[in-house]
């Protein structure tokens, strides 16, 4: 019955256009969180993430479910162009770690980890979706400095790719 609960509030929320308060040139809130990355468990920290070069942060409700999956998946297909263009991307989620993991393997095929976003990094980066404990579909792209460079919030996954790949790429010619 939670499932079915879960899943019946995930599909009103993301049928609605998400809010970002973060803004282009804001800078991004530091953080550490656990994760995974093809099933293994990954640690993440903002910072030495953004030594490596620019990061995608994609914020989604809830692994496993149609529009998130899709996302995952797209966003998989898409990882040659993000590297060709110099950056990481990172999936954030309220899941728990053991739902992560299986997540990390099947729905974003290995390709790229996704972390946890505990309750205070979903309230610094304002991507709560209302008072579900889950957060809305949000896309930040990071410079190296730790500023926001790009923001695409929106309920629908579908432009979330290539909104993104298309700011990482103007980084890279910038």
């Amino acid at each position: 019955m939670r499932k079915l609960i879960t899943g019946l509030l995930v599909a009103a929320f993301t049928a609605l256009p998400a809010s970002a308060a973060l803004r282009q040139g804001t800078a991004a809130p530091d953080f550490f969180v656990t994760g995974a990355r093809g099933g293994k468990d990954f640690r993440l920290h903002l910072a030495e993430q953004l030594k490596k070069g620019p990061l995608v942060l994609y914020f989604f409700p809830k692994a496993f479910t149609k529009g998130c999956t899709l996302e995952a998946k797209a966003f998989s297909d898409a990882m040659p162009e993000f590297r060709k263009a110099g950056a990481q991307v990172v999936g954030m989620s309220a899941d728990d770690l053991p739902t992560l993991k299986k997540f990390s393997k099947e729905a974003c095929r290995s390709a790229f980890p996704v972390a946890t976003a505990t309750k205070q990094v979903i309230r610094d980066y304002d991507v709560a979706m209302g008072n579900s404990g889950l957060s809305n579909r949000t896309s930040y792209v990071i410079d190296r400095s730790g500023k926001i460079t790009a923001v695409h919030s929106e309920g629908d996954w579908s432009k979330h790719v290539q909104t993104t790949l298309a700011a990482v790429r103007a980084l890279k010619r910038g």
